[in-house]
């Protein structure tokens, strides 16, 4: 069964929010994903992983320097040609979301645009956007197995 790796680095909580509902919407599509917390992923988890959501909150006009670290580890995971999305919550600017994506495509992988941003708590719409990228990943790992 194809899987979604989705990691997160969540500060207030809202960027696992977000995390958790794009894994919701891939196993509606009946594929194999999990969340979980940068501090638990292995590069290991990701090897395995036919596709990788990485997702941070915004701090300082950045992606929180952990996260950046652990993107540049990814290409030792072989990361490359894999299927990623980016996502993040944010409170006044936002950039994080698009600072992942483009590490991403740096180590080779294709990245599904736009990134996802959603600012401050997500609400039930947010989550429902969250849900419907969880569904496009799937699809597009369903197809590229296919």
């Amino acid at each position: 069964m194809p899987k979604l790796v989705v990691v997160y680095l969540s500060t207030s909580g809202n960027t696992k929010a977000m995390a958790d509902a794009i894994v919701e919407g891939a196993v509606s599509r009946n594929i194999d994903a999990v969340a979980m917390n940068f501090h638990e992923a292995k590069i290991e988890d990701l090897i395995s992983a036919d596709a990788i959501a990485l997702g941070s909150s915004t701090f300082y006009y950045k992606m929180l320097p952990p996260m950046e670290k652990f993107i540049d580890s990814l290409s030792k995971a072989k990361a490359d040609g894999k299927i990623g999305a980016a996502f993040g919550s944010y409170g006044w600017s936002g950039e994080a979301p698009g600072m992942i994506a483009e590490k991403m495509r740096e180590i080779g992988m294709k990245v599904i645009d736009p990134v996802l941003r959603i600012q401050y708590q997500p609400t039930d719409k947010d989550l429902e956007e969250c849900k419907r990228l969880g569904k496009d990943l799937a699809n597009k790992v369903k197809k590229s197995a296919g």
